[in-house]
């Protein structure tokens, strides 16, 4: 099987993942219909791949048209097929803070607490604190409207409080901001506490035999691909251009690639699970994701299985694996390009060709380039990237693609915790577009601009949502976007005369 056939059969598998996991239990369409629709782009150019008419360039017409009309038939086909909220008994089993904003446009359904709990309730807010006003049942949430008469933090600290001496830990607090611009308080049965009534053993958080096997196995990948793909006869020990696959000489020569990117993923991913503990959320240990062809991996990731307690936080963990992956990217970039090979820039020259790397496809790249190989490299210049090089590039797109602000990338936890929910969606909104409009420019990044239209633009909310940042964390959230644009940005022409 080809690698762009592989690659199909496995963008194909993870959607139907996620529209499974998504969307499956809110509606009656079926799961393989809305899968189809999601891969309808895909599908159609690896159709024309296989054409006669493959080597013509593909209608820019109808890929636009492709992905402005496959998302409107999904988001339709998902309405005509909703399930009623009073008969998804799923969706009130697995209710999270996420259904709050949900809960808040649907009509009463249910009562979940009498008349007695509703007064001891009202108790719980404080009129010096937050002036209750009125509290309305949704099928997930209680809604408290009224008047904030405090900080944010002081109120919600206050109320959580209140609530869990009353009620203990029946319920999450959750506090937002309404579409009026009002914070309001919600209720939201608590999903541990429900767990912990159908079974008296606790779920299993970690699973270290799979985290460990995920590890073992992407490191033979990651090996064999630096091997296949990366290492090449100037950097290596390889004499001889037939080395078998059995001779561990054929391995030896790939491990430089593989445990540079393994440690490179592996503090992108340590950097989120050590804060995750730092704020006391529960959280899955780092699973990595092998893949037996191209860079040997997807990459790895980290579940949080516990509500993230305020925006602080959100941004804390969302920040933390970004910035870890650049402080060992960046001095493993330097050294491999300080042993890399300068030669002259052909037309083959890209972002993904290290044999012809083209330098100014990036401005950071362009200068750590010029910081580590200085008056040797030109305008006309192309790097024969060392393994290691290839490996810290990869942890900057890495980095890159993951501080694209959309929905829950790590980009998207920042800006949603920088500029508040609805804010931050909108400005993931923009950002697809951008990306769309950037994979005409860099045609590698076409396949994940196309997997930015289904993720989700709305992150799931802080149960405080609306306490703001202090000015050092915004500051660090400017950095952090800037450094994505100095990565995904071509160089300017004027930047390389200044430059060379």
């Amino acid at each position: 099987m080809s690698y762009p056939l592989l690659l199909l059969l496995l963008l194909s598998t993870f959607m139907y993942y996620v529209v499974k996991r998504s969307v499956a239990g809110i509606t009656r369409t079926p799961t393989w219909v809305l899968w189809l629709v999601l891969m309808a782009p895909p599908l159609v150019f690896a159709f024309w791949s296989l054409t006669d008419r493959a080597d013509e360039p593909f209608p820019l017409g109808l890929l636009l048209g492709l992905l402005i009309v496959c998302p409107i038939l999904y988001w339709l086909l998902i309405q005509w097929g909703r399930i009623p909220p009073e008969k998804s008994g799923k969706e009130a089993k697995n209710a999270s803070a996420a259904d709050v904003i949900k809960a808040v446009t649907e009509p009463p359904v249910i009562r979940p607490i009498d008349k007695e709990e509703e007064a001891t309730l009202q108790h719980c807010f404080p009129w010096s604190v937050y002036y209750l006003q009125n509290i309305e049942y949704r099928p997930q949430a209680l809604i408290c409207r009224g008047q904030l008469r405090s900080s944010p933090t002081v109120a919600y600290e206050t109320i959580r409080e209140n609530v869990e001496s009353n009620f203990g830990q029946r319920f999450l607090v959750v506090f937002q901001e309404g579409l009026n611009g009002k914070p309001f308080f919600a209720l939201v049965p608590n999903p541990e506490k429900q767990k912990s009534k159908k079974t008296a053993r606790p779920e299993k958080l970690t699973r270290p035999g799979i985290a460990l096997s995920l590890f073992l196995i992407t490191v033979f990948t990651t090996t064999d691909a630096g091997a296949s793909y990366i290492a090449d006869a100037s950097f290596t020990t390889r004499v001889a251009e037939d080395i078998s696959r059995t001779d561990p000489t054929f391995f030896i020569q790939g491990l430089p690639y593989a445990l540079a990117l393994m440690f490179i993923l592996g503090v992108h991913e340590l950097g989120h699970y050590l804060m995750t503990r730092h704020y006391q959320m529960k959280a899955t240990l780092p699973y990595f994701i092998p893949m037996p062809f191209l860079f040997g991996t997807l990459g790895a990731f980290i579940q949080v299985r516990s509500p993230v307690p305020n925006r602080r936080a959100l941004f804390d963990v969302g920040i933390a694996g970004p910035l870890a992956g650049l402080v060992v990217s960046i001095p493993l970039l330097l050294w491999g390009l300080a042993h890399s090979e300068v030669i002259a820039l052909g037309e083959t020259a890209s972002l993904l060709t290290f044999q012809e790397f083209d330098p100014g496809i990036s401005i950071a790249v362009t200068l750590l380039s010029k910081l580590a190989l200085g008056s040797n490299l030109n305008p006309e210049s192309a790097i024969h990237m060392h393994p290691v090089a290839v490996a810290g590039c990869l942890g900057l797109v890495i980095t890159a693609l993951n501080l694209i602000p959309v929905g829950q990338l790590d980009g998207g936890h920042i800006v949603h915790a920088m500029y508040g929910q609805r804010t931050g969606a909108f400005i993931g909104q923009i950002c697809r577009f951008l990306v769309l409009g950037l994979a005409f420019v860099h045609n590698e990044l076409l396949l994940w601009a196309i997997l930015l239209f289904f993720i989700p633009a709305v992150d799931e909310p802080a149960l405080n949502d609306v306490t703001e940042l202090d000015n050092k964390r915004d500051l660090w959230g400017l950095i952090a976007l800037t450094l994505l644009v100095l990565i995904v940005l071509p160089t300017p022409g004027a930047l390389k005369v200044l430059l060379f």
